[in-house]
């Protein structure tokens, strides 16, 4: 049995669902894990994973796990999400001046015409999530990527141009433990 680490970032863009019982064919990028990895996880748990798998490789690479997927773990990680009022320079142009409490940043972008705009107008408030040390959780699974949270995972939505909003903790998927069965496929 190999365990394949899966990040969530990657399979959030491009990756074939596949289930448990399902045939795989994993391209590589790697067999021991990163200093940060290693902390991300803890030790112990990313001792557990033997291959890291890469949707979009740096280097070309021949390593690849085939074979049946006989068990799928969902990463899950627990962060604090805090606010703090954007500066310029965060999202505002750097020589931008601060508006006045109460004040909107400026909306920086162009009329098209007909009631279509192009450009954005940044937010009061940005938004700072720092993980928990050690708030790894592992839940059963039979799929990847399986359910996509719901905004009801985060709690109720937050208005970035109001008043500061509360900080908040909140469970954030980070990846998948993979166990496959290798065979010649």
């Amino acid at each position: 049995m190999t365990r394949v680490w899966l990040d969530a970032m990657d399979w959030a863009c491009c990756g074939d669902p596949f289930a448990v019982g399902d045939e795989v064919d994993f391209v590589i990028e790697g067999r021991m894990p990163s200093d940060r990895f290693v902390r991300y996880l803890g030790a112990e748990l990313a001792a557990t994973v033997d291959a890291f798998e890469a949707r979009h490789p740096e280097h070309p690479t021949d390593d690849r796990v085939r074979g049946r997927v006989t068990g799928v773990q969902i990463v899950v990680h627990e962060s604090v999400d805090r606010f703090v009022l954007r500066r310029p320079g965060y999202g505002a142009p750097p020589d931008a001046e601060m508006p006045a409490e109460g004040e909107f940043w400026p909306f920086s972008g162009r009329d098209l015409g007909n009631g279509f705009l192009i450009g954005t107008r940044p937010t009061r408030w940005m938004q700072v999530s720092e993980r928990v040390p050690g708030a790894v959780a592992l839940v059963p699974g039979d799929r990847v990527p399986g359910e996509r949270p719901g905004s009801e995972d985060q709690g109720p939505e937050i208005d970035l141009d109001g008043p500061e909003p509360a900080e908040r903790r909140v469970r954030v998927r980070t990846g998948w433990l993979v166990d496959v069965e290798e065979t010649d496929l």
